[in-house]
């Protein structure tokens, strides 16, 4: 399980001051939970947030009890991507809860490898319903099935954790293999030299007349 530990953050205090002292405002909340401001540490925040993404479960602590919460929603400055603020969704144990997952493709498509086809992924995530415990930090999609040109997969075809229910239609595509394009053949240029010396060799003829 990752932890986090956080601190009560006073409301009044400025933002901008606490992101200088290496903190990252938050919050976190949940169906049974009241909204509190917190702040967690850039530092701890980066190094959890790299192993856990935003389908894993994160124990928050430091206050009364421990929350254990998912990363709902986060602030990123475009053009630094610090992350300025964060928003933890408080789950219950024994509840079932509703979230998005990552998918992760894996294995060689031998349409791709040998047939020239082009992958296109047309799904990157899954809304699912899943207890707390069973949440996985990602869903494999095994492409080494797609085997010939036009070839696909669907979330009916995906072998799903234990536990995890997929809330996406069913017939919804995943992935599929596609013919490559060909290139159509561009016209070389004309070349008009010599219709510019024809010209130029009449005008001489008329003023020779």
């Amino acid at each position: 399980m990752l932890t986090l530990n956080v601190e009560k953050r006073d409301p009044k205090t400025k933002l901008d001051e606490l992101r200088k002292n290496g903190l990252i405002p938050a919050v976190f909340y949940g169906r049974e939970t009241e909204s509190t401001p917190i702040t967690v540490s850039a530092s701890d925040f980066k190094s959890v947030w790299k192993e856990a993404g935003h389908s894993s479960l994160i124990t928050l602590k430091g206050l009364k009890g421990d929350k254990d919460s998912i990363i709902h929603d986060m602030d990123i400055d475009p053009v630094s991507s610090q992350v300025r603020h964060i928003d933890f969704y408080v789950v219950k144990s024994g509840q079932v809860m509703e979230t998005t997952v990552p998918l992760e493709f894996v294995g060689e498509s031998i349409a791709v490898k040998s047939l020239g086809g082009v992958l296109i992924k047309v799904l990157r995530e899954l809304n699912i319903k899943v207890l707390p415990k069973d949440l996985p930090q990602q869903i494999e999609v095994d492409i080494t099935s797609l085997a010939e040109i036009d070839s696909q997969i669907c979330i009916k075809d995906l072998k799903l954790p234990a536990g995890v229910i997929v809330t996406d239609e069913p017939d919804e595509v995943i992935v599929a293999v596609n013919k490559q394009e060909e290139e159509t053949e561009t016209s070389e240029p004309m070349d008009i030299s010599s219709v510019e010396i024809a010209k130029k060799g009449k005008k001489e003829e008329e003023s020779a007349e």
